[in-house]
């Protein structure tokens, strides 16, 4: 039996599951709580966690950690790396770039850092040289740079036509910053635009090699200390990351790519949601601790962003499952607006995850009193009922300022309530904190879904008197009694979900709704949902394809919404899961594209490979030339990456324009070559 292990770091849980590869069934799953500021403590947990089960649920075949095959890892860092503006120093090389030009439409803001030199050289969109390399200006720069920076990023202006420069500066990079002697010579990490994308569009690549070369110490950081975790757990199988499109690729293939695993939590809850459901034309729609995030299978694939993955501020040139995002999960903040009582639609849920006040009491039983003199004295209602802790270890880096406010949590939690009536400078104290929190010094717990959930008797993990608590005390703004109250949060949830499933469906038709601004369009929707009880105007929505939901607990908020969008809703086996599956269940794909395009030249066809180009007398002997050597390349690619036996396909798609009428022919444009090589993942390490 063939076992490979599923782990799914998330804003909240780490999820790992065992699954025997050859019929896919899933032969357990476990639950760890994330440790931020060490992933790999929620993952050592989880994977303990779910061998252990895995032992007492088949002990006519115990699983044994040298059982396991292979491991896959679908992990947020890359993403949140990028959307909190983390990452290592990095220089990055424009050739053939016009810095006059950069700054006059303010391009420079995208270029992620102002380390950035410009070099001489580069080519046309043909691919012809335009100016030699400056490769004096390239050295010089590299040594300057060589012991204040972690990595290159290497961009050339039409590179994706060329790359003979980029990778000329590629090879500066890797002679002039080399440490040691011989084979164990190793230089720094450099990134080159044309290996990203092949598509035009030099800012963007340019942003996008450079956030890369800034991701590959942190990805490398993460994947040695999973590997020392695995192997200190007795499991020595290959480790596979999940890429943002949703395929695999080995661990040692993503530290050089990290760009690459953009949104790879999202694109294994994609393919995690096909393999439990089994169906191929679905809405996914997984909604974690943290965020919900909707995408769409067609054929049992997911939809790929045509634009690239946008991440934070950036938008990069990486294809990544097109996936709508929102700040929405079970650990969402719940709080109210204090514009309406004796209702519940005053709720404002998120975007902030916060620590739910049940898993905190279950750590902290004392917060439970608090909560109680809370109800009582009724003061700082705006503060009642959040507490902060103190959860990063390393304080070095913090202000005097701000280690005299952590003295005040040496000893556990405080309420919001108390640090503002006890610190002296208390408005500022808040701002403080808040701060502190933006940065994960602090964690922040309050009120959340999961604990609506607790007090109606729908999830119960942790203590449920501190939600009833909770609860309490926010029903006593809205003038609601708390059962009433956690049916509004949990019924807003379901609201909430339905209106992002539908702004996704309108923006992949139309355009993305806004519904701040279209009260009719509002208005409408809210009578679809079935929020207006008095109107003469009744309306009905209705999704063609069925919901399969994945999360924990989807089974909460789900119904409600495929009730009001008269849809087939599929809750699968292991839907809580789902992502950790994913993590397994894809394959390494990998892709190598060509273009053949009319030149000026004694050939006039030329075909734009990733090594460089080559002219022809004819098309069809530029597309014979890609069949005999790209296929061999593209299989090569996709071993390096971690395939067993792979299989390649090539399509060809043929633009051209309508001519003139009197010249009674079509012009030919270009001709895109896609060779696409896939297969299952090698169980060699």
């Amino acid at each position: 039996m063939t076992i490979a292990l599923g782990i799914d770091t998330g804003g909240t849980y780490t999820d790992a599951v065992l699954v025997e590869q050859d019929s896919g069934r899933v032969l357990a799953s476990a639950k760890a709580l994330t440790v931020h500021y060490d992933l790999a403590v929620g993952i050592q947990q989880a994977v303990t966690a779910v061998l252990e089960r895995a032992a007492c649920l088949h002990e006519e075949q115990a699983i044994a950690p040298a059982d396991v095959s292979l491991v896959g890892l679908s992990t947020t860092l890359a993403t949140n790396a990028i959307v909190e503006g983390k990452g290592s120093p990095v220089c990055l090389l424009l050739i053939g770039y016009d810095p006059s030009l950069i700054q006059k439409h303010g391009f420079e803001r995208e270029l992620v850092t102002r380390d950035v030199v410009y070099l001489e050289g580069g080519h046309d969109g043909e691919g012809n040289e335009v100016a030699p390399l400056d490769e004096g200006a390239a050295r010089q720069a590299i040594v300057a740079r060589r012991d204040q920076v972690a990595a290159f990023a290497v961009s050339g202006y039409f590179g994706v036509r060329n790359p003979a420069h980029e990778l000329r500066v590629r090879a500066l990079v890797e002679e002039l910053t080399a440490s040691g002697d011989g084979p164990d010579a190793r230089p720094l990490p450099v990134t080159c635009g044309h290996e990203l994308t092949s598509r035009l569009d030099a800012v963007r690549r340019a942003t996008t090699a450079a956030l890369n070369a800034r991701l590959i110490p942190l990805l490398q950081e993460l994947i040695a200390t999973v590997r020392h975790a695995l192997d200190a757990l007795g499991v020595v199988a290959p480790l596979m990351i999940v890429k943002g499109d949703g395929s695999l690729v080995r661990s040692e293939w993503a530290m050089r790519r990290p760009i690459e695993t953009v949104l790879s939590g999202p694109a294994a809850s994609v393919v995690g949601a096909w393999h439990v459901a089994g169906r191929k034309d679905v809405w996914v729609v997984d909604v974690g601790g943290t965020t919900t995030d909707i995408a769409v299978l067609r054929d049992g694939r997911p939809r790929l962003s045509v634009e690239g993955a946008q991440v934070g501020g950036w938008r990069t040139m990486v294809e990544a499952v097109d996936v709508h995002t929102v700040g929405l999960g079970g650990d969402s903040h719940v709080r109210l607006n204090g514009h309406s009582r004796g209702s519940s639609r005053g709720l404002i849920i998120g975007p902030r995850r916060v620590l739910p006040l049940c898993l905190l009491a279950s750590q902290h039983p004392e917060i439970e009193d608090e909560l109680r003199r809370q109800a009582v004295v009724q003061e700082r209602i705006g503060l009642a009922g959040q507490f902060v802790l103190q959860q990063a270890r390393d304080l070095s880096a913090l202000s005097p300022e701000d280690r005299e406010l952590l003295r005040h949590l040496d000893k556990g939690p405080r309420s919001m309530v108390w640090l503002a009536d006890h610190l002296r400078y208390g408005p500022l104290a808040i701002r403080q904190i808040e701060d502190l929190i933006d940065r994960q010094v602090l964690m922040h717990a309050g009120f959340t879904p999961t604990d609506a959930l607790h007090v109606l008797g729908r999830f119960e993990r942790w203590r449920v008197q501190a939600s009833r608590l909770g609860a309490e005390l926010l029903a006593m703004q809205a003038g609601l009694s708390p059962e009433a109250f956690c049916e509004g949060v949990v019924a807003e949830m379901s609201n909430r979900v339905t209106t992002e499933l539908v702004s996704k469906v309108l923006s992949d038709e139309e355009t993305f709704p806004d519904w701040q601004r279209e009260p009719s369009a509002t208005a409408l929707l809210a009578r679809a949902m079935g929020n207006v009880l008095h109107s003469d105007l009744e309306c009905q929505l209705a999704l063609r394809q069925p919901v399969v939901a994945v999360g924990a607990p989807v089974d909460a908020y789900l119904p409600r919404t495929a009730q009001q969008l008269r849809t087939e809703l599929v809750i699968p086996r292991y839907a809580e899961v789902g992502n950790a599956v994913g993590a397994v269940a894809g394959s390494v794909v990998q892709r190598v594209r060509g273009l053949v395009q009319p030149v000026d030249g004694e050939l006039p066809y030329r075909l734009h490979l990733p090594d460089g180009v080559h002219d022809f007398a004819s098309v069809s002997d530029a597309v014979a030339y890609a069949q005999r050597v790209v296929p061999d390349r593209v299989r090569a690619l996709a071993r390096q990456a971690g395939a067993g036996q792979v299989e390649v396909q090539m399509t060809r798609t043929d633009q051209t324009a309508p001519a003139h009428v009197e010249w009674g022919q079509e012009i030919y444009l270009q001709t895109e070559l896609t060779f696409t090589a896939v297969g299952r993942p090698s169980l060699a390490r």
